[in-house]
């Protein structure tokens, strides 16, 4: 996805609606596996996505990204459709607002699915499940990357999306998966529970390592069978949150498909969240070492 971003100075109760309100606009690669995908670059992992652009100039701009950052791609370009586009608007506090247009990710298939062999973790956005014309290709997908035992890590994606899909849906796919990132939000909406505890022992019914991320809080993850651990927040100067989620599930994953160690992986997914919400974007600038 090509992420459209609005920064404004002012509280979104402040914006002239039906008029002019200051901004100040930014284009960069966007799309939650994208941005996972980006940001495991920047760990020891190496990351291919598995996703579908246009041929439109923002199909070309994204996959130049995807090379520049050593993002592995196959089968990207869908002739004759666009791109997809999120429009993302960002409040004086950093919070981010999103507009999203699927475009081309809507097609894909079990086909797109590269060979498995040399893989040891999976990510899925949640988007490309709650996306319906999506849905039937990645489940297929899903099913082909249990046969070969490869952990699955899921985020749901956002409460918005999620509230056109049935809870016992929702709750099908989670059980397909190894581990669940979700933040608070989500957490509430799915399990109508407030309590975190009692809302990660809801989840481990279905997933063996559900984590909830609870943004400036850090964040709590449990392991069935397991104790729950919290890791705080890395203090870091917000400019933009979009991607903080998906910059610590690439930290996670990254630490623990290798390690299997969960308040490691949590603290890798700390520390790259904190990398992600000091710049502007959802994905680590090219160029940039972190």
């Amino acid at each position: 996805m090509l992420d459209v971003i609005a920064r404004i100075d002012v509280s979104p109760q402040k914006i002239n609606f039906g008029s002019d309100t200051a901004s100040r606009i930014s284009t960069n690669g966007g799309g939650a596996a994208g941005n996972v995908a980006a940001w495991l670059t920047r760990t020891t992992a190496k990351s291919t996505i598995v996703s579908h652009v246009g041929d439109d100039p923002a199909g070309a701009a994204l996959i130049a990204e995807f090379d520049a950052l050593g993002v592995a791609h196959e089968n990207l370009v869908i002739p004759g459709q666009p791109s997809g586009v999120v429009v993302v608007l960002v409040d004086s506090s950093g919070e981010r607002t999103m507009f999203p247009d699927k475009g081309a990710n809507s097609n894909l298939k079990l086909s797109d699915l590269p060979s498995l062999g040399n893989f040891q973790a999976v990510y899925i956005s949640g988007y490309a499940l709650l996306n319906p014309l999506s849905r039937p290709g990645v489940l297929a997908m899903i099913e082909r990357i249990r046969a070969d035992s490869i952990p699955i890590y899921f985020d749901p994606a956002s409460v918005g999306a999620m509230k056109d899909v049935s809870d016992t849906e929702i709750h099908q796919w989670f059980s397909l998966m190894n581990v669940l990132f979700l933040n608070e939000e989500e957490s509430i909406f799915l399990t109508g529970l407030i309590d975190i505890e009692r809302a990660l022992d809801y989840l481990l019914e279905y997933s063996e390592v559900v984590v909830i991320k609870r943004g400036s809080l850090g964040a709590v993850a449990k392991a069935r069978g397991y104790d729950s651990i919290s890791v705080p927040a890395i203090s870091a100067t917000v400019v933009d949150t979009t991607g903080a989620g998906d910059s610590f599930a690439a930290g996670f994953i990254a630490a623990f498909a290798s390690k299997h160690d969960l308040t490691a992986a949590m603290t890798a997914g700390t520390e790259l969240a904190a990398q992600c919400v000091a710049i502007v974007g959802g994905r680590p600038r090219v160029g940039a070492a972190i």
